[in-house]
């Protein structure tokens, strides 16, 4: 049993309270986000051609938009090149980098054919609450997520926010008791409890002041264009 959600006299949002208890199986979260390179195997493995891998909404997407590797990534004479805030760029350059900008479809494709799965929000807080919050975020100045890897060998606990938004398993929804602020405040969170999915951790575009353990982004399942990677959990 842990406790999870904001807890203190600390500024968070409404959708992060309020604190309450969940149940955990054991379980462990991997150190760091899956690589480009790592990708890179999943597609030349068949990974956008294979439905098995897929949710049902999520083969409808492959099919609907053509995806064959994740935003921004293009292919010529059998060769990945990523573009990114510093220019287009060689996958080879970028093969221990964690991938960015894909769905919560690819990363939670990428789980199954990996024989993992993506961890759920709570057991995401659970394994960061406490860590300091430091890593690869906007104020590094990196503005790509590219460096990460390198943070951490040199910083083992910076690991866990910064880089990418990791995708969770976790439906955006509100938590037992939960109350959305009193007018216009309100409408921004709450409104949006429907069709979402729980990322956790920030990126390197995130502010370092505005990220906590606690702190719930979501998105569409479908969404791509945010730096969003892939975090497994076992």
């Amino acid at each position: 049993m842990r406790e999870v959600g904001h807890g203190g006299t600390g500024f968070c949002f409404d959708n992060e309270l309020p604190r309450h208890r969940v149940w955990l199986e054991p379980f462990s979260l991997a150190r760091r986000l899956v690589t480009c390179a790592e990708f890179a195997d999943f597609i030349a493995d068949g990974g956008y051609r294979r439905p098995e891998l897929w949710l049902s909404a999520g083969w409808d997407a492959v099919k609907r938009n053509g995806w064959r590797a994740p935003l921004y990534w293009t292919s010529e004479d059998g060769e990945w090149s990523v573009f990114t805030l510093r220019g287009e760029l060689p996958l080879k350059v970028l093969a221990m980098s964690p991938v960015s900008q894909v769905s919560f479809y690819e990363a939670d494709a990428y789980a199954r054919w990996a024989g993992h799965r993506l961890p759920t929000e709570f057991e995401w807080e659970a394994a960061v609450e406490g860590q300091p919050v430091e890593g690869n975020l906007l104020d590094s100045g990196l503005l790509t997520p590219s460096p990460t890897n390198l943070l951490q060998n040199q910083h083992p606990t910076k690991w866990w926010f910064g880089g990418c938004w990791s995708w969770t398993a976790s439906a955006y929804l509100g938590y037992p008791g939960f109350k959305p602020l009193a007018g216009a405040l309100g409408e921004y969170n709450g409104k949006f409890m429907s069709g979402q999915m729980v990322l956790r951790g920030g990126s390197c575009v995130t502010p370092a002041a505005h990220i906590r353990a606690t702190y719930r982004n979501f998105f569409a399942p479908e969404t791509r264009w945010q730096f969003s990677g892939i975090r497994l959990a076992f």
